[in-house]
């Protein structure tokens, strides 16, 4: 019973002879493949003398029972040996030529011809000139190799040209041989050799074996008339397992024919190549090469002289690419028929996949696959098992079917981590757990998971992330266990159930104790990088506002209140134009600005959309274009909560364009920073600010009592105190007024002007005056400093000869004592007019002011 199966066999090895090449005694690994790499690489020859092609297919390492198979499918049989030793004393050689003979006797039934390549061996020995041995001085020094195997190549020819016309003669009055697979043997012992049946079962077999030698011979249009010639011998006594075989023939010879680059998918791996065996080596098995034979005679692309016969013969022989698939299905049916064929069944099966792949009839394929599926074999280990299903994973890779082929690639994954290994390879899990995410439609970058609209199967990709956390670990990587499960976190968060994310985010403590998450990537040993996963929904920021400042802290522009003012307005443009884009929403500049040094506020509201009390540790801005000093805040938020203002705030401590590119968090150990433009849906009226240099900061208090009540509404933009004074007419007094430089930069400038609110009575004199010489020596006024400035304020009203003067009095809020009206009046009058008794302007580099009413 044939027990290794080759997963990757094409129809088009039908065609190979196989050569095994292997170490004797002790060979280090990297100089063996070395070797191999080189001797592999004369891989096509051309035949001298003739425009055939001899394809060679390369082995390591070849299990002895499945050479038994050799007459059966002569593509099985070894037919050249190559060793390699090392050999450096003339003592050691002649055990070393023992051991090659030892090793030709595991092969002896079916060689045809043997090599030894024998590396470091110099002298006597070495320059005796001999056909099997070849001499070189080190792994090094060794150019002659290809040109020595094109010679053994030469060899396998005429041996195999000499049994091809021994076998495809008729000797008449000879005895066929009846060709069998090794469990048929017992089967046959007492059969009448003389019946008519067993002779027709012996020509069947035969000419279905002299089919394989053609094709390996390069003679397709023969192996093809034999082919059909043993389908009819073979289906007229019912010789099932050797008809499937003589289908597969024709089916092998037909895919060569349809398809010379070849159903492997190895780039390269074939082409149409001419030339004589000695042509010059180097040239021909350069990776890539590519060879024309120039010759008169037209070419097919098989190497096969194309003169009118041959066409007709091949086209009268050779199977439709439809015929092929139903002669696979035949040969198939015939193979499961006999348990000891499971192999030979087996590869058919995945040779008829890669054909179909070709012709992209992939339901056709997939059937053909689950078959292989169930084929039962013999008890495989397990990276027989990770082999076998790795090889499934690719096929149905190859049909399109991705899902199904993430599915076996998962199954090859967790083969490689079953509790019956010794020493479980975690890293290989891992490996191939990775190459099942695009099955699976998930990727590992977060940004794919931002646009809203969710890919694939949530629940099985949920169990695939937990499958690479849990590989992680047993790996030793807590960085890749933080990563993974943040992901996981992240992007599967709408699709966790309550109890599942307090799992999840137990489990992120519990890393993050050890290894706290970062924004950094993490690069695997293969090369992937893992980007950083970024914790945009907890919490989940709807919208971003920049505050203005206090109004007692706003810059204001000066505008010299004792002079015109200039206005100076730009041209309006009307655009019915309105652009909607995010990013220019984002640098939208907003209409007031920020101060150098003072402290800066942006709201956010967010909510938290987990079933628990969400704890943010550490939150604060992220900004560009500006030094900034960020000042972080930390959060709890309720369970589930609806949307909660938080105030970040921070110090800008240069001049220039901020802008606020979004924050960053602290969650569960797991560092983030949330950037706005990865935000969907969150609402901002423009995220860029100016900052101006620091100003001056001037407090005023005064030696009058506060007013109780604010004389006029404030316009906006400036500050006011109310003071209240009560005086008789023709009466004086002092307003005193204290100027405090509280700020880090010194006053310069101070203006005062007065205003007064027009009165029905008629005012005489300077209702207030001031000196304003000793408040201006004080200045520059220094922080910390005080200065004072004196206000009078003296009251001269004329009530004469006004009729309903009491009346127009009350009516504008004068308050008259119930005095007989023929004595003098003596008035109590609460100051009706709008006063603007101080303007202290201070002016800095740019220059704004604050004033007080």
């Amino acid at each position: 019973k044939m027990s290794v199966p080759d997963y990757m066999q094409c129809a088009e090895d039908h065609q190979t002879l196989l050569v095994v090449v292997q170490p004797i005694g002790i060979v280090p690994e990297e100089s063996f493949f070395r070797i191999y790499k080189r001797i592999s690489a004369v891989s096509q020859v051309n035949v001298r003398d003739s425009q055939r092609v001899l394809y060679i297919r390369y082995r390591h390492h070849y299990p002895p029972e499945n050479n038994e198979w050799g007459d059966f499918q002569t593509h099985r049989k070894v037919v050249g040996l190559i060793t390699i030793t090392d050999c450096s004393s003339a003592k050691d050689w002649p055990q070393t030529f023992e051991k090659f003979h030892l090793q030709k006797e595991m092969y002896g039934s079916t060689l045809y011809d043997s090599r030894l390549f024998v590396f470091g061996l110099q002298g006597e020995i070495a320059d005796q000139p001999r056909t099997d041995v070849a001499f070189y001085p080190s792994y090094d020094e060794c150019e002659t190799v290809e040109k020595r195997i094109e010679d053994f190549i030469e060899s396998l020819f005429i041996v195999l040209e000499s049994k091809r016309l021994d076998r495809a003669t008729d000797k008449s009055g000879d005895k066929i041989p009846l060709l069998c697979v090794p469990f048929e043997k017992k089967d046959f012992v007492g059969l009448d050799t003389d019946s008519r049946h067993y002779k027709k079962r012996c020509q069947g077999r035969m000419r279905k074996h002299v089919g394989d030698l053609c094709l390996q011979a390069g003679m397709l249009q023969d192996s093809l008339v034999h082919y059909h010639m043993a389908v009819e011998l073979l289906r007229s006594v019912n010789d099932f397992l050797w008809l499937g075989a003589a289908l597969e023939g024709l089916c092998s010879a037909s895919v060569i024919y349809h398809y010379p680059g070849g159903t492997g998918g190895k780039v390269g791996s074939r082409r149409a190549q001419g030339g004589s065996l000695s042509a010059e080596a180097g040239n021909r098995h350069r990776p890539g090469a590519q060879e024309v034979l120039i010759d008169p005679g037209a070419l097919t692309s098989n190497g096969i002289n194309a003169d009118t016969s041959a066409e007709i013969g091949r086209a009268k022989n050779c199977l439709s690419p439809e015929d092929i698939i139903d002669k696979y299905k035949e040969a198939i049916s015939y193979y499961g028929k006999y348990k000891n064929a499971g192999v030979i069944e087996l590869e058919a099966c995945v040779k008829a996949v890669r054909v179909l792949a070709i012709q992209k009839r992939s339901m056709e394929a997939s059937d053909f696959l689950q078959n292989a599926v169930y084929i039962n074999l013999r008890q495989l280990s397990e990276e027989e098992k990770i082999q076998r299903y790795s090889i499934l994973s690719e096929l149905y890779e190859r049909i399109g079917f991705h899902r199904k082929s993430a599915f076996f690639k998962r199954i090859a994954a967790m083969q490689c981590a079953a509790p019956s290994i010794p020493e479980p390879g975690w890293r290989a899990c891992y490996k191939l757990l990775l190459e099942t995410l695009p099955g699976y439609s998930l990727s590992l970058d977060p940004k794919d998971f931002s646009k809203g609209t969710h890919r694939g199967w949530a629940a099985v990709q949920m169990r695939l992330l937990h499958e690479l956390v849990y590989a992680s670990r047993r790996m030793g990587n807590p960085a890749l266990c933080v990563r993974h499960l943040s992901f996981l976190l992240q992007t599967m968060l709408d699709f966790l159930s309550d109890q599942e994310k307090k799992d999840v985010t137990q489990s992120l403590e519990s890393y993050t104790a050890k290894c706290p998450g970062t924004m950094e990537f993490i690069t695997l040993p293969d090369g992937l990088k893992l980007p950083p996963v970024p914790f945009t929904k907890l919490p989940i920021v709807r919208s971003v506002k920049l505050l203005n400042l206090p109004t007692s802290l706003r810059p204001h522009k000066i505008k010299s209140l004792l002079g015109q003012n200039v206005s100076t307005k730009s041209p309006f443009i009307y655009s019915p134009i309105i652009a909607h884009s995010r990013g220019e929403e984002r640098n939208k500049k907003i209409d007031f600005q920020w101060v150098q040094g003072d402290v800066c506020e942006v709201q956010l509201m967010v909510y938290n959309p987990m079933p628990f009390e969400l704890r943010v540790e550490n939150m604060g801005l992220l900004t560009t274009g500006v030094e900034f000093e960020s000042l972080p805040a930390a959060l709890s938020l309720p369970a589930e909560s609806g949307l909660y203002p938080v105030t970040l705030v921070g110090v800008p401590q240069t001049t220039g364009q901020i802008t606020v590119n979004g924050y960053h968090t602290s969650v569960f150990g797991v560092f983030s920073d949330c950037l706005l433009d990865n935000l969907p849906g969150v609402k901002t009226n423009g995220c860029t600010v100016e900052v101006i240099p620091a100003l001056p900061r001037l407090q005023i208090s005064t030696s009058l009592p506060r007013s109780a009540h604010t004389l006029q509404p404030s316009s906006g933009d400036e500050i006011s105190t109310n003071v209240s004074v009560q005086l008789y007419n023709g009466e004086t007094q002092q307003l005193i007024i204290k100027l405090e430089n509280i700020g880090t930069e010194p006053l310069e400038k101070l203006e005062v002007t007065a205003k007064t609110v027009n009165t029905k009575e008629k005012l005489y004199g300077d209702f207030l005056s001031w000196k304003l010489e000793d408040t201006l020596s004080q200045f520059p006024l220094k922080p910390g400093k005080i200065a004072t400035f004196t206000v009078n304020i003296k009251v001269k009203l004329d009530f004469s000869c006004q009729e309903n003067l009491l009346q127009d009095l009350s009516d504008d809020g004068i308050s008259v004592s119930g005095l007989p009206l023929s004595s003098p009046f003596r008035q109590v009058v609460k100051p009706r007019v709008e006063t603007k008794p101080i303007n202290p302007q201070e002016s800095s580099k740019v220059g704004d002011f604050s004033h007080v009413k």
